[in-house]
Order: C-alpha cells, then structure tokens, then sequence
C-alpha cells in the first residue's frame, strides 16, 4: 500500500478543489496513483476543478509567424526560466527569427535546431547557447509546428501579445476553399476560438482512443451509481459522450462568436473546409520547481 503523504494530497486538492477528506480517500482507494485519484473524484462528481491540471508550468513565449502569401504558418516555443528574460529584447529578437528560420523548414524541431542560425555563425542550437552565455538563463527551444494550406489559407492568433507576434498562446489554423480573402478572415476567427476553448482535436475521429476510452469508463461509473437498468445506462453514457464531443472537439463546439451555430456550420457558412490546427499553450506539461525563498535563506545561514 503505498504511503499517504500531506503533500500528495495537497496536489490532488490543487488539481481538483476537492475536500481534504475526499482527496485522501481517493488517493487510498486508488494506491497513491494521483491520475487515478483525479479520475475518482471526477466519477464520483467531487472534483471542482480538473481542468487545472493542466497549467503551464514554464516561461518564455510562443511566436507564430506567417508566410508572406499565407498558405503556410510557424509556432515555436522558446522557454526561459523567468517571465523577466522573456521580456527582453535580445531573447524577443532571437526567437523572431527562430520562427522565420522555422518557415523555411520542414517544422520539425530537429530541422529548426540545426538550420543555420539567423543572425552569426553555426546553428540555431548555437545561437541559443551563446544566448544563454549572454543572459545567464537557461533557455530551450521547446517544441516547433508549422501548418500548409496550398489550396487555402492558414491563420495565426496570438492571445494577449507581450511582444509582435508573441505571447503565452499560439495557434495556427489551416482551410482550403476558394476565396483566399474570406477564408483567411475565417481561419483568424477559428484559431481566437481554438485558443479560448483548447479543443482535444478537429474532429471526433482525430480524437485519441484512450481519452475516448477513460471519458466512456468515468461516464459509465458515473452512471451505474443511478442505479438503473444496464440498456439505460448505455444510452445514458452515449448522450454524454456526445455532450462530451461538444466540449472537446473542435468542429463540434459552438463557436464563441456565435454560440448559436457549431464551428463546422460557420466553416461551411464561410465556404471554408477545416484542414486542421494547432495550439501551444506555453509551458504545457512542463514541471516547474517552485523556489521557497525562506527555506533557501534558512540553509545560506545555517552554518553560520
């Protein structure tokens, strides 16, 4: 049996807003497993706050950076460890042209580390590297995506710009149709969409067969606690899978400008047919070890 701590609890009650009581159980009941525990307290209707598990964790920015015809767009991710030296302007400087370097890859992150680097000598990597020497922060290129439409249009939205082109949300939208104009309008209006709402994919068949899978057994615990007949259960967990498709599918959303409608009837209503997307939220999964500056003075002073 694996051991209780405080502190385990304490992350599952930050990641669910659950009661102390009830995270504690969870973890018992699920042997210390904290992916386990939060699916628990989701079956059982005790976490208030799962979506919070998933907080960027990392500084730095994301730039995205379109071609000059718009068919084709970059995002790339340049981690720092604070918010202050993403501030500044030479590690702002060095990730615009990372995401010009990106343009003309193929998008993948190993093409962009080792393409020449934009400004000197060497590679990107070396450019990032001596970057590091000169702030004294480490710094990474984290992930690159780049999307192409060549019978379309590919839209860039970043969300609250800290710099041009840059902030803590990206997204990029790809659409083909025939009038470039409107559909370049209506991909920026998809991707403001993408970023508020952060859909799991484009369409129920992109979706991953094991996130379909854990949200059918979290549904079908839910609904076997009713009580009711097995032929009830089973149409009560498809009308909830389908209300779950609403929220994490993308063409399947009621799009935020008009809720009326579903992103797919506005696409079709534009002339526009979805290619695909995609979304950096900075530092997503990223672990990032919380200082406590009592506790670092305390030890520089201990030996006092």
């Amino acid at each position: 049996m694996a051991q209780i701590t405080a502190a385990l609890v304490k992350d599952l009650r930050d990641r669910t807003g659950a009661g102390m009581m009830d995270a504690k159980k969870a973890l018992v009941e699920n042997d210390g497993d904290t992916e386990a525990a939060v699916d628990w307290l989701r079956a059982k209707g005790l976490s208030k706050a799962a979506k919070k598990a998933g907080r960027a964790a990392a500084d730095g920015l994301v730039a995205a950076l379109l071609s000059s015809d718009g068919t084709s767009g970059t995002l790339v991710e340049l981690n720092a460890e604070t918010d202050f030296v993403a501030r500044n302007e030479k590690f702002q400087s060095a990730l615009a042209g990372i995401a010009k370097t990106a343009l003309e890859t193929d998008g993948s992150l190993e093409a962009v580390q080792n393409a020449p680097a934009p400004k000197g000598d060497g590679t990107v990597n070396d450019m990032i590297t001596g970057l590091v020497a000169t702030i004294g922060e480490n710094m990474t290129l984290r992930r690159v995506a780049k999307m192409t439409a060549e019978g379309g249009q590919v839209a860039a939205y970043v969300h609250s710009p800290e710099a041009e082109n840059m902030g803590k949300i990206g997204v990029l939208v790809a659409v083909e149709g025939s009038d470039n104009a409107k559909l370049a309008e209506a991909a920026r209006k998809v991707a403001m969409h993408v970023a508020a709402t952060n859909p799991a994919s484009a369409t129920t068949a992109d979706l991953d067969p094991e996130l379909v899978e854990r949200e059918r057994q979290i549904l079908t615990d839910q609904a076997r606690e009713s009580g009711k007949p097995d032929n009830v259960i089973e149409k009560m967990i498809e009308g909830r899978l389908n209300k779950f498709y609403k929220e994490v599918v993308l063409v399947e959303q009621p799009f935020v400008m008009n809720p009326d409608q579903t992103v797919a009837a506005f696409l079709e209503e534009q002339g526009a047919t979805l290619k695909g997307f995609v979304r950096f939220g900075l530092g997503e999964g990223v672990e990032k070890e919380e200082d406590d500056f009592a506790a670092e003075v305390a030890s520089m002073t201990s030996g006092s």
